[in-house]
């Protein structure tokens, strides 16, 4: 072990791979070798930045993989130590992608048994029905599925007539039955003028022009979308209006009743993906209560209960647009899968449901709380039962070099490119803090957030 008032410097070879790779390396043979020993503290990273004539964020860089390898525990105050006997963590590596995917909006995963025993109880008691599910159904959901769709409504403040309520295999196919069925090739819908991308890539698909509304505090500008039905007819107007995925911006009460009352006045159907909707723990009610004679209701449960329940409820204004979406949506998907379905009935009965959304929403306010202690005050806007940021880039730096810098670093993030419509991409970007990454995860992802937001991209090296 070296001297207490020596510090440590690691030994590098040229040509030996990108540098970060090569300190985190060091550091392990290091501690294998016992020239750094269990609870040392190893140098301030700027400290050893200059010692190795680096830049602060390879060093940075390094310090963030050895912990990810298990070699390494911060203490905020204080710094760096080697670990004591603990299991070294096996870094996850995957050629030409990020460590840490923070790109797919995907809620946190609850750790907790008592759900997946409710999760697995629902998964037999829909095995011994498989026979019968096997087979074809009625198309829009059996009886069953679709009475327990309108109980889940309730939850956003909805009573809703099942002959009104569609099951489908997701929301994404409901949206493309309601653009399909109200809009067609070459006509224009509103949106946010930064929108959810299926809606781009729909449209896109369909032929249909895009109107991007600028957004306040309070969401969608009413005077902006009322020029625009003056302007351009729109055929509907589409939004996201609680917890908007990127910029997590949510539509007030007064602005949803000034919006209805536009539509309403120019006779421009709304389509609300209300995708968000179930996460707040108080949030405005959904603008299908608000306008329910013009509104096409969107509730998958991807977000709210996890991303591999391909199921939404999808509520039309009356039966007659319901028997018309249902027509759109036989002619592209033949039905909902009754498993599926009846898994999701299933675990909305039990109440396996209701403890998934209450465990994403209790880790998305925990992984929120990290982000506020990590993160530079004012960077970013959320909301505190949001699993995703939208993180304002200062000055020094552009949406695609940072975007490429953090994937050199290991971390996905989505350029605001992804998002516009029709106006300038602004220099943001949006992150996701739930998904399959553990809290440590995230925690070191935000802190290389963090520390690269600090950094003049021009003082940072082409190649590390």
């Amino acid at each position: 072990m070296p001297k207490s008032h020596q510090m440590w410097v690691p030994k590098l070879k040229k040509g030996s791979g990108p540098v970060y790779l090569s300190i985190a390396k060091a550091i392990a043979e290091d501690v294998a070798t016992g020239q750094l020993a269990a609870e040392q503290r190893l140098p301030a990273q700027r400290k050893l930045a200059e010692a190795l004539g680096l830049d602060f964020t390879t060093v940075a860089r390094a310090y963030n993989e050895a912990h990810r390898r298990g070699l390494v525990d911060s203490v905020v105050g204080r710094g760096t130590f080697i670990c004591g006997r603990r299991r070294p963590i096996i870094p996850r590596v995957v050629e030409g992608r990020p460590n840490v995917d923070m790109s797919m909006n995907m809620p946190p995963e609850p750790e907790s048994a008592e759900l997946l025993i409710l999760m697995q109880a629902g998964w037999s008691h829909v095995n011994d029905r498989m026979r019968d599910l096997m087979r074809y159904q009625d198309f829009g959901g059996s009886q069953d599925d679709r009475e327990t769709g309108s109980l889940w409504m309730r939850r956003r403040g909805l009573s809703v007539e099942t002959d009104r309520l569609l099951v489908v295999p997701g929301a994404q196919c409901a949206l493309l039955s309601i653009l399909t069925m109200l809009v067609g090739h070459g006509a224009v819908i509103c949106c946010e003028e930064l929108t959810y991308p299926g809606l781009r890539a729909l449209a896109g698909q369909l032929g249909i022009k895009l109107v991007g509304l600028p957004m306040d505090a309070e969401g969608i500008d009413a005077v902006a979308f009322a020029g625009a039905c003056a302007q351009y007819a729109p055929k509907a107007l589409y939004c996201n209006p609680t917890i908007l995925n990127p910029t997590t911006h949510t539509i007030s009460l007064a602005r949803r009743q000034a919006l209805v009352e536009i539509a309403r006045h120019y006779g421009v159907a709304i389509i609300e993906d209300d995708a968000y909707g179930f996460l707040p723990r108080s949030a405005p009610p959904a603008i299908a209560s608000i306008g329910p004679d013009l509104t096409f209701y969107i509730a998958g449960l991807a977000k709210s209960v996890g991303a591999g329940l391909r199921v939404a409820y999808m509520v039309a204004p009356d039966a007659y647009y319901a028997g018309r979406l249902a027509s759109s949506l036989r002619a592209t998907t033949v039905m909902a899968s009754p498993i599926t379905s009846a898994l999701a009935t299933r675990w909305i009965r039990d109440g396996a449901a209701d403890l998934a959304l209450t465990g994403i929403r209790k880790e998305s306010m925990l992984r929120q709380k990290m982000a506020a202690r990590i993160l530079p005050v004012g960077s970013y806007i959320s909301q505190p039962e949001a699993f995703h940021l939208w993180i304002n880039l200062p000055a020094s730096w552009n949406r695609n070099d940072f975007s490429a810098q953090m994937k050199s670093s290991g971390i996905g993030v989505v350029a605001s490119d992804a998002f516009a419509v029709s106006s300038q991409p602004p220099e943001a970007v949006r992150v996701c803090i739930g998904g399959v990454a553990s809290r440590d995860e995230i925690q070191h992802a935000l802190e290389m957030i963090r520390d690269t937001l600090r950094v003049r991209p021009l003082a940072m090296p082409a190649v590390v």
